[in-house]
């Protein structure tokens, strides 16, 4: 599976979503900073799951429709920083969805997340975070889940890490920085983290229109994930 993230700035680079998916044969689209009114339905083959309502910036999830099914859908507003309740450029910062893959025949989660803004204190973010993995077991407990989006966690990501692993979650950063419009903060703020998958690679695309670069994400199913579905499937045949 071939997941891309990427943070729109202002829906700026909404016109290379098109190229993105055709030129990497991506299979999920994780959107942030996405103007909701002014997405289509559908982008070379990926169908919108659904996004964000209440966001003046808002969250997508794209889906290959010919390879997964969406099975559920869950939104959520996370704990607020006072930029978010003073100028509210985001109500809900979470957005997952469960997808049934139909070759595989089992359910995943996939989730877009956009953490609070610089502002805010590594603190708060990480309260973000563990809330934003916990809400994800609600579209399916124990099924395997990949969560991706701007982190917005520049500094201290070893401490960010140990936190995720203390949920049973691994974290993972992409192979070159993904912001790079201010020079005192450039970085990896563009992350994965998962549970259940196997992470082949996350890498770096090329920078468009956007201070972030999209990341793409390559991830499968643990083997023990797949092999526990099979004996279920042939218990039940039996």
């Amino acid at each position: 599976m071939k997941v891309i993230s990427y943070n729109l700035r202002k829906h700026r680079a909404a016109g290379e979503l098109v190229h993105l998916v055709e030129q990497h044969a991506a299979d999920v689209l994780c959107l942030q900073e996405a103007d909701t009114s002014d997405i289509p339905d559908e982008i070379s083959g990926l169908r919108l799951a659904d996004s964000t309502q209440r966001n003046r910036l808002g969250l997508a999830v794209y889906y290959r429709e010919n390879t997964y099914r969406a099975v559920d859908v869950r939104a959520l507003a996370l704990k607020k920083s006072l930029h978010d309740r003073v100028l509210k450029p985001a109500e809900e910062r979470l957005l997952g969805v469960r997808l049934h893959d139909i070759d595989e025949n089992i359910d995943i989660i996939v989730a877009s997340f956009h953490a609070a803004p610089l502002t805010a204190l590594n603190s708060l973010r990480r309260h973000q975070i563990r809330t934003a993995l916990a809400e994800l077991q609600q579209l399916g407990e124990g099924l395997p889940a990949l969560m991706v989006g701007d982190y917005n966690y520049p500094v201290f990501k070893e401490h960010l890490g140990q936190h995720v692993r203390d949920q049973g979650y691994e974290l993972n950063l992409s192979d070159s920085r993904t912001y790079t419009r201010y020079r005192f903060f450039r970085g990896h703020y563009d992350f994965a983290t998962s549970i259940g998958f196997e992470i082949d690679r996350v890498r770096t695309l090329p920078q468009g229109r956007s201070d972030h670069l999209p990341i793409l994400v390559t991830a499968r199913p643990a083997a023990g994930i797949r092999r526990t579905v099979e004996v279920e499937a042939h218990s039940g045949a039996a």
